[in-house]
């Protein structure tokens, strides 16, 4: 997956967790891997007076957008 040029932001290791309340403590609830991916998006972004195509993630994307409107 890819990372978010600005931040850096990627993809990220987290565990899911299942709640089966069915069973001992011994068999209690499992635990499985999974990923969470960071929501990068392709945008033209106007960098030293020039258009670049960049990979951004939403996160960036809003505070630029509320940085470009408070000026």
């Amino acid at each position: 997956m890819a990372k978010c040029q600005l931040c850096g932001k990627g993809t990220r290791f987290g565990r899911n967790i299942r709640h089966q309340h069915s069973g001992r403590w011994e068999r209690r609830a499992p635990k499985t891997s999974r990923i969470f991916k960071a929501n990068v998006q392709k945008k033209t972004l106007v960098i030293d007076g020039r258009p670049q195509k960049l990979k951004v993630c939403t996160s960036c994307l809003s505070a630029l957008l509320k940085k470009t409107a408070s000026l």
